[in-house]
């Protein structure tokens, strides 16, 4: 196996950057751009006050060519003193995002300084690294959908599968909150004034759950709910947690538009129903112009590159959701993800960046 120094990697992972640590992803975005500012890449820092800047790495456009967007994030999820250090073996490198995925971003910021050393400058391939995608892309999902336009596809660096899948579909997921509102009342001597917020919705739980579809991959998951105030006093009121997965967009469809009404339909007069949330990310499904994509791409690397779907989802649903083809687990393969056990593989580094190279050279168009 070639060896590969991971130097920088090493400096990424140490780095604590858990979304809410403005400070450290902001250190972490300006590391990135201090190794991607001498490849030519010119970087529009999107300044926000709550979570950390959100960057667009830009080379050289050259009009008329196709446009390829590669797209990472900075943040990680673990706090500041918790999971913070990096170490190595012969065969792994441990650490908080060492496959999720700082080593996503090492492999493309490898690749693109390997094309640049082949060919002197880099064209039409951007480089789009967001703050908060662990959780959820809340602010900086409505800018990737503005950028999508400009490019031609785009491939997300999340962690590869174990055989070196990458991705072609995620669930999409909805996340709502239902508060209701009713009338206390004593349980013992005044039952009949009520108006039970805790039975609203449990009627209502039974119901959302009933919209689950296993055939069509479809699931409504009340993951949390609270209401009352004691055993004997009629509950004046109550919530609901609930995520939507879906991996179809008819089914995507039919879920977001049965929630808000079900919410009202429960029957318990003088309840009133309020539904906050909605889409969090769009249904990632396989597309003519994705499989195009897969061909392309695996020519390129000289063998077929394997796809698989995923039900967890990521920054590739937002792409391929406003019509962008888009492959996502372009990462080295790992484990442990989300744990103090998260390791990649160091063989699949190699191999990551030697594909990825590939692909990147066939898309540089301002090396003549």
């Amino acid at each position: 196996m070639a060896c590969i120094d991971f130097t920088d990697l090493k400096s990424m992972i140490e780095i604590n950057s858990c979304t809410n640590n403005k400070n450290g992803v902001d250190e972490y975005g300006n590391l990135m751009k201090s190794w991607l500012e001498p490849l030519g890449f010119n970087t529009e820092v999107f300044e926000r006050d709550q979570v950390g800047n959100h960057l667009l790495c830009l080379s050289h456009c050259q009009p008329d060519q196709p446009r390829l967007l590669l797209m990472g994030h900075l943040d990680t999820v673990f706090p500041q003193g918790t999971f913070e250090h990096y170490s190595e073996d012969d065969k792994w490198v441990y650490g908080p995002g060492a496959c999720d995925m700082k080593g996503g971003n090492f492999v493309a910021l490898s690749a693109l300084r390997n094309v640049f050393a082949e060919q002197g400058k880099i064209g039409n391939i951007d480089l789009w690294l967001v703050s908060d995608e662990e959780t959820g892309s809340d602010d900086s999902k409505f800018i990737t959908k503005h950028l999508a336009a400009n490019y031609t596809a785009c491939l997300d660096f999340e962690a590869a599968g174990a055989d070196h899948e990458v991705v072609d579909g995620r669930k999409g997921v909805a996340t709502y909150c239902i508060d209701f509102s009713g009338v206390a009342a004593h349980a013992g001597n005044n039952y009949h004034l009520g108006k039970n917020a805790n039975l609203a919705a449990a009627k209502t739980l039974i119901a959302l759950t009933e919209l689950t579809d296993l055939n069509q991959g479809t699931t409504i998951n009340v993951g949390k709910m609270h209401g009352g105030t004691s055993t004997n006093t009629i509950s004046p009121n109550a919530q609901l947690m609930v995520e939507a997965r879906f991996t179809q967009t008819a089914e995507q469809q039919r879920v977001l538009k049965l929630i808000p009404a079900l919410i009202h339909q429960h029957g318990i007069e003088g309840v009133t129903a309020k539904l906050s949330g909605g889409l969090q990310r769009d249904v990632m499904t396989p597309t003519a112009e994705q499989q195009q994509l897969v061909k392309q791409l695996s020519a390129l690397i000289g063998y077929p590159l394997k796809t698989e779907q995923r039900g967890g989802v990521s920054d590739a649903n937002v792409t391929s959701g406003v019509g962008l083809p888009t492959l996502d687990g372009f990462g080295p393969y790992g484990d442990g993800d989300h744990t103090v056990n998260e390791r990649a593989s160091k063989a699949s580094f190699e191999r990551r960046i030697t594909e990825v190279t590939a692909i990147l050279r066939h898309f540089n168009h301002c090396a003549e």
